[in-house]
């Protein structure tokens, strides 16, 4: 009997483990770097026309329709964007925002910031 208690300790053990790991896979997805903002009137990488006003993003390999929080890290001002555009195409910067999504993280004047995001 012991041994068979130990047994399923064990299992319940490695069991527990692997769900921490997946939801510290999860969370892994979160990712910090530099975010600079645009707004043009052309059209997006996703085909829709680009509105600087409203709370979208470009990110280089998201899915078009992906949500993200974002966060300045600089002033811990956040936003929910959708990735609905490619870029950026600057080295070091891991997202593009729509100026409506600058202004609301409240780095419009410096043009970029350091910001952490993770999928919603």
């Amino acid at each position: 009997m012991k041994k068979t208690n130990r047994t399923a300790l064990v299992a319940v053990t490695v069991a527990a483990g692997l769900m921490a790991g997946a939801s510290t896979a999860s969370s892994a997805a979160a990712q910090c770097g530099r975010a600079s903002w645009y707004a043009l009137h052309s059209r997006t990488a996703s085909g829709e026309r680009m509105n600087p006003a409203a709370l979208t993003a470009a990110h280089r390999t998201l899915p078009f329709g992906t949500k993200l929080k974002v966060t300045n890290k600089n002033n811990g001002r956040s936003v929910v964007v959708r990735i609905n555009d490619r870029g950026p195409f600057v080295r070091g910067r891991v997202l593009d925002l729509s100026r409506g999504a600058a202004n609301q993280l409240g780095f419009i004047g410096s043009g970029h910031t350091a910001v952490c995001m993770a999928r919603v």
